[in-house]
């Protein structure tokens, strides 16, 4: 396809958002944003580390490239704006599925009103998107890791490990008696909670993280980045139907471990507990109380978890990408 009829036809022909001034079309992209801090956010997705032809359609990998970023503004309480896609193009690769591609990315753009304002395609050996998204929270309210203080209930949104459970499920190294469909879905079309943390404006100190790798990883991440200790509770971790169905120790390794389900851990202080159960409550967002917060010395910057009415460290056993 010809370069630049192939830029007019991603491009938009009106903008969602109020704050850009000049997206697709000159020499750079232009918003506007008084009164606010800029966040930006960059995922790359790579064939063959990230996601392969088996289990990722042309449209999936356009959708879950977003997804990840508007997770990321999710985590820093952020609101998503615009975003740019810089993509390396096999030469053998079809139009169809390249125009599948920025479908999936426009697919949840729109959900979102969210503009694309730019980018870049080249020519290349492998398939290689690359997705910046640029998000604007009030000035002084980003949501930190360090932001966690002793006493804070830990709590996490959604369900976790479907999305590893639904890529073993394409990968033929699990069958299940139902569900199948939902957690392959869960797999390549995650739901970044942005509307849930942007109902958490109102609350006066908040930490977040996305759940990108692993439950296990994020949640050492803000043990490690407030210098506090967390204590789990293994029984409480939310999981799905179609997840209970698997033997135990799978269960506890998807949900733990398994990565890329793209949902929000927190720290919130007990008092501001209520406003987060009501923005749960007015975005449809599942939610549940999994852990609290403690100060103490010797264990400061790790996590513990409850297992049989004792408290084992959990490691930080995140996901390694992998096919």
């Amino acid at each position: 396809m010809n370069e630049f009829k192939f830029i007019n036809s991603i491009k938009q022909s009106y903008y969602r958002n109020n704050t850009t001034i000049k997206g697709i079309g000159d020499d750079a992209a232009v918003f506007r944003l008084p009164y606010h801090d800029i966040v930006t956010s960059v995922d790359t997705l790579v064939d063959g580390i990230h996601f392969s032809k088996e289990t990722m359609k042309p449209f999936h990998v356009g959708y879950r490239s977003l997804a990840a970023n508007l997770s990321d503004m999710a985590a820093m309480g952020a609101n998503p704006i615009s975003y740019l896609v810089s993509i390396v193009v096999p030469k053998n690769y079809s139009n169809y599925d390249l125009q599948e591609i920025y479908h999936g990315l426009e697919t949840l753009a729109k959900k979102h009103q969210v503009d694309l304002i730019g980018g870049d395609t080249v020519t290349g050996e492998q398939l290689v998107l690359s997705v910046t998204v640029n998000g604007a929270v009030l000035a002084g309210k980003a949501r930190y890791r360090d932001l966690m203080r002793p006493g804070d209930i830990i709590f996490v949104t959604g369900t976790l490990g479907d999305a590893a459970a639904g890529l073993n499920i394409l990968l033929d190294k699990q069958s299940v008696d139902f569900g199948a469909d939902y957690l392959i879905n869960r797999h390549r079309m995650p739901t970044p909670r942005v509307e849930f943390a942007s109902q958490l404006a109102n609350i006066e100190r908040l930490a977040l993280n996305d759940i990108s790798d692993g439950i296990a990883s994020e949640a050492n991440e803000l043990a490690q980045a407030s210098r506090l200790t967390i204590y789990l509770d293994e029984g409480k971790l939310p999981l799905s139907k179609e997840l209970k169905q698997f033997p135990r120790a799978q269960q506890l390794d998807y949900s733990l471990s398994g990565g890329e389900d793209f949902e929000l851990i927190g720290a919130v202080s007990p008092e501001y507990w209520r406003l987060v159960r009501d923005a749960a409550e007015q975005t449809n967002t599942p939610i549940a109380k999994i852990g609290e917060v403690k100060d103490e010395l010797k264990n400061n910057g790790t996590v513990w978890i409850k297992r049989n009415e004792t408290y084992i460290k959990l490691q930080s056993s995140g996901y390694v990408h992998k096919n």
